[in-house]
Order: structure tokens, then C-alpha cells, then sequence
């Protein structure tokens, strides 16, 4: 998370930072008016009254099981599309005779979208945006072949 806005969660008494912590129930009357969370550190729960909720899940890509199948950034984000061109051409090992497709990943037909992604936006959005994106590349993948 950037520090502006850590500081800036600081600074605001209306919000709770709650770190190792997983929401287990949520609701109440058609729209969220309190969580049940449970610290995974101690399994003690807790109910709240609230009105938002916002989830952080970290800015770690996770994406350790792919090392040697995939290729990533130096931070383990995997490489799509335009970065992995090298002078405008396709990586290493390319075996398709076009370069590889904007979320298309060095594994032709793997195609990543979302925050594993190096150079994303970071946002649910844009992730959402990127996987029906990603639905349709698949396609035209599918499409070649």
C-alpha cells in the first residue's frame, strides 16, 4: 500500500485497520450493517457494526509456483503482451510466428490479468476490465489454432 495513504488511514479515528484478520459473515438487512471476523492468529471472533469494507490482500504476486514456466519481473509479476518484446520482437523460445497477444504471457495461449500482471493498474476495476479482456484474446487464440 503507498505510504501517503497508510498515513492517511492512520490519521482517520473512523477507520480500523484489522491485519491478519478474515471476515467470516457479512450482512444483516440488504446491505452490509455488520462483520463477524475471526483474528487468525489467536481464532478469536468478533462482531462489528459497519457500513464499508474495504480488503488489501497484499502487493505480493504469489506467483512462486511459476518460476521457469512463465516469465516474470525481477518482483515475480508476470510478463504479458508488449513486455516481453525485446527490440520488438517476441521472446526467447517464441514459437508462433506473430508476437505474443496484449495479455498473452511467454506461453502462448496463457494469458494473465490483474494484479500478477507486471505493469497493472492495481484495481478491482481494471482486473475486471483485463479478464474480459482476456475471455475474448482467448478466443481469438482459440480461433488460430
Amino acid at each position: 500500500m503507498s505510504d501517503y495513504l497508510v498515513k492517511e488511514l492512520q490519521a482517520n479515528d473512523a477507520i480500523a485497520v484489522r491485519l491478519g484478520t478474515q471476515v467470516v459473515a457479512a450482512g444483516r438487512t440488504g446491505r452490509l450493517e455488520q462483520l463477524t471476523l475471526r483474528d487468525t492468529r489467536s481464532g478469536a471472533t468478533e462482531t462489528v457494526l459497519a457500513a464499508a469494507l474495504f480488503i488489501l490482500i497484499g502487493a505480493q504476486p504469489r506467483t512462486e509456483w511459476l518460476a521457469g514456466t512463465l516469465q516474470m519481473d525481477e518482483h515475480g509479476f508476470v510478463l504479458t503482451g508488449p513486455d516481453l518484446l525485446g527490440d520488438g520482437r517476441p521472446p526467447p523460445g517464441w514459437p508462433l510466428d506473430r508476437v505474443p497477444l496484449p495479455l498473452e504471457t511467454s506461453l502462448p495461449g496463457v494469458f494473465a490479468a490483474g494484479d500478477v500482471r507486471h505493469r497493472s493498474v492495481k484495481r478491482v476495476a481494471s482486473a475486471v476490465g483485463e479478464g474480459s479482456i482476456a475471455v475474448q484474446l482467448i478466443h481469438d487464440y482459440l480461433g488460430e489454432h
